[in-house]
């Protein structure tokens, strides 16, 4: 008896956060809802996930993907939004314009836009250039949090193969007298993050 031949794989759901200590449940979470409703079967799904950061286009599951578009196999891209394609205005734009180019359809689901054609493109500019000053912005803050850390004596830096953000060094920052956007600032995580690890201690 003939083996059944696997269903063609046709969407792409990509998801990326940018750091291995992150999760990407809620892009997931976004993703599989409107893939139910808008009907797409699990079977001609192919997710790709990144662990990198938005301002490279060189990751490894991103390069996967890229690969098989070129190989025709893909005709659809969801996203949670547009920022987990690039951080980038140029790269993002020029990613974009190649898959419609190519005939493939991009959905960012929480902005809630297909992007097709030259109007897709429009929409995708402005949207990529506000991720590209979000991200302009963090780095602006993350420096001011260091200066102050920095002046308060509370800034020593991070050493080769430690984490990212340790719950004692949250505490150590607090007792420095940094309130919890500084103390975010200064170790490049989320306010809600300096919350979890004060309250671990």
């Amino acid at each position: 008896m003939a083996r059944a031949k696997s269903p063609k794989k046709s969407t792409a759901c990509y998801c990326r956060v940018s750091s291995l200590g992150q999760k990407n449940d809620s892009q997931r979470a976004e993703i599989k809802r409107w893939l139910r409703g808008n009907d797409i079967k699990a079977a001609s799904v192919e997710w790709f996930e990144d662990k990198e950061s938005g301002t490279s286009l060189d990751r490894p599951a991103f390069n996967r993907m890229q690969e098989a578009i070129f190989a025709g196999e893909l005709k659809t891209v969801v996203v949670w939004k547009l920022d987990r394609i690039s951080r980038r205005q140029f790269e993002g734009l020029s990613v974009l314009a190649d898959w419609c180019d190519r005939g493939v359809r991009v959905v960012s689901v929480t902005q809630m836009i297909d992007l097709r054609g030259a109007v897709g493109r429009m929409v995708a500019s402005v949207l990529f250039g506000v991720a590209e000053i979000e991200l302009e912005y963090r780095r602006e803050r993350q420096a001011a949090g260091i200066r102050v850390a920095k002046k308060r004596g509370a800034y020593r830096g991070r050493k080769k193969g430690t984490t990212k953000a340790a719950p004692d060094r949250a505490h150590e920052l607090r007792e420095k007298g940094l309130t919890a956007d500084e103390i975010a600032n200064a170790m490049d995580v989320s306010v809600r993050t300096v919350f979890r690890y004060l309250a671990a201690g």
